[in-house]
């Protein structure tokens, strides 16, 4: 036992010379910090929405019959006017059938004099949906291809912060599917009507991106940030050590100078951009200054006896409790 003792003591004893080589207590130092640089800061208005087509058409056959052969898959370019698919009427679709029970002289006679339908694109653009394959029976109101002629983002903007989105502004298309490749954009729309949703009303966005990535995709979850004001050279600090002050100022606390017993510096500074995570300091610090974290403040608690939980009624005598004294 007295060697166990012995080990812990001698423990303590080197933790208690390491803590007093790095500089003693907290009171020493004043708690940790942290520093105001020089960085890049910005405003946005944030909103949540989807990669959409500006136009979407869809491509449907002009008669009742059967598809025989489709020329593009999804994803393919097409152009305006580009046949896509071949089909068969219903009267060809019977006709060629019988034929080819008949032999192959018969089907291929049967095949050239009753010429196929094309189905023709309407649209220069994207093949975003095949939705048959060959040998499906079709009608007029079958959809056989969708095009779109560009991917675009389309976000729904609280209108409590529509006053601050408007043509022409920078965005920022971050995907849930790829959230470390931000697309950037500007906005080229503004919904005039907008939608009551819960008893909110959002106004729809649309925008453009600079260049459309191949890795967008219709119907993707879009974030995208309206960027409202942005300065690369700005003096920043952290949002949460920038305190709002009784009278409305803004003020931090600057540590006390090394190895003083002075008490931290309340000091009030003039601020400009802010958003949830940076706050600029248009004056009152310089680059470099150290600026104290927020710490917890301890409470000390009442006396037991005065708590309403406590088992001491407030007429009992402090021995009330106590454990009792071993006798003699």
């Amino acid at each position: 036992m007295k060697r166990w003792i012995s080990v812990v003591l001698g423990a303590a004893a080197v933790a208690a010379g390491l803590w007093a080589c790095k500089g003693g207590s907290k009171k020493d130092r004043g708690g940790p910090t942290v520093e105001a640089k020089m960085g890049t800061i910005e405003q946005t208005v944030d909103a949540t929405g989807s990669i959409l087509p500006l136009n979407r058409v869809e491509i449907k056959p002009p008669i009742s019959g059967r598809i025989e052969q489709l020329l593009v898959q999804e994803g393919d370019r097409v152009k305006n006017g580009q046949i896509l698919a071949w089909m068969s009427s219903t009267d060809r679709a019977a006709i060629l059938d019988a034929a080819r029970a008949q032999g192959p002289e018969a089907f291929k006679k049967w095949q050239d004099a009753y010429k196929p339908t094309p189905i023709v694109s309407s649209l220069t653009g994207e093949v975003i949906l095949k939705n048959v394959v060959v040998g499906q029976t079709v009608d007029p109101t079958t959809v056989i291809y969708a095009l779109a002629d560009t991917l675009i983002a389309y976000a729904d903007v609280d209108e409590s912060d529509i006053g601050r989105v408007h043509v022409g502004q920078e965005a920022r298309i971050v995907l849930d599917a790829y959230p470390n490749r931000p697309v950037e954009g500007r906005v080229f729309d503004i919904l005039y009507e907008g939608k009551n949703v819960s008893n909110v009303i959002t106004y729809g966005v649309k925008v453009r991106p600079d260049r459309e990535p191949a890795f967008f995709r219709s119907q993707m979850t879009a974030n995208v940030s309206f960027v409202v004001s942005h300065k690369d050279q700005a003096l920043v600090l952290p949002s949460f050590v920038v305190k709002t002050q009784a009278d409305g100022s803004r003020a931090v606390l600057l540590p006390p100078p090394p190895g003083s017993d002075q008490k931290p510096e309340l000091r009030v500074v003039q601020t400009g951009l802010e958003n949830d995570d940076q706050v600029e300091i248009t004056s009152g610090l310089q680059p470099g200054d150290k600026v104290l974290l927020p710490q917890g403040r301890y409470v000390p608690q009442a006396a037991p006896e005065s708590s309403p939980l406590s088992f001491h009624g407030p007429n009992r005598s402090k021995s009330d409790g106590q454990a009792p004294k071993p006798k003699k």
